[in-house]
């Protein structure tokens, strides 16, 4: 409860003096409804979820067997990452039909080449007869990239709707000399 002491001092005869008034309020009350509201806003909010991008990995069978699967090589882009956020690729097999290039990540960088790459592998299926075959993108992160490279990597695929994607690391000693800047 909220009081206000309003005790005026004492009646003395004679002079009429101004009301000095005690100005005490009660806190009780308030601090009660900040606890209340503390409590409520503690039991009732949820907390922030991670946000994860699935991946869907197949099963590995040690016991079965699996042989090689050939993807045509027109169709397939090759993301090299390696330390300091540098990144390369290259379309088919390495050297053939072009060598690697140096690419900056980002939207003027890896999206536009991956925009451009799309467009001339749906093309090239399409004269093939076979226009739902879309490029396949394999990404190997070095041993000195990092992990937000990864991230941005696969952003990048997520963007670009880009379906088939894997992530690698076999390289080819080729791949490796790159790398290591050799």
């Amino acid at each position: 409860m909220a009081e206000l002491n309003t005790d005026s001092g004492g009646d003395k005869g004679g002079k009429v003096r101004s009301k000095k008034q005690s100005s005490k309020v009660d806190l009780t009350a308030m601090v009660d409804l900040a606890f209340l509201l503390i409590t409520f806003f503690m039991l009732t909010t949820s907390l922030s979820k991670p946000q994860a991008m699935s991946l869907g990995l197949p099963d590995k069978d040690p016991n079965e067997k699996v042989d090689d699967m050939k993807v045509d090589e027109n169709r397939t882009m090759t993301i090299l990452l390696g330390d300091n956020d540098q990144m390369y690729f290259y379309m088919g097999i390495i050297n053939t039909p072009m060598a690697p290039k140096l690419i900056a990540y980002g939207k003027d960088g890896i999206r536009k080449e991956l925009i451009k790459r799309k467009k001339e592998v749906a093309a090239y299926t399409a004269s093939k007869g076979k226009p739902e075959q879309g490029m396949i993108v394999i990404i190997k992160p070095g041993k000195k990239s990092n992990y937000k490279n990864v991230v941005d990597v696969l952003d990048e695929m997520a963007i670009n709707s880009i379906p088939t994607y894997t992530i690698v690391n076999d390289f080819l000693p080729d791949e490796q000399k790159l790398l290591e800047g050799k």
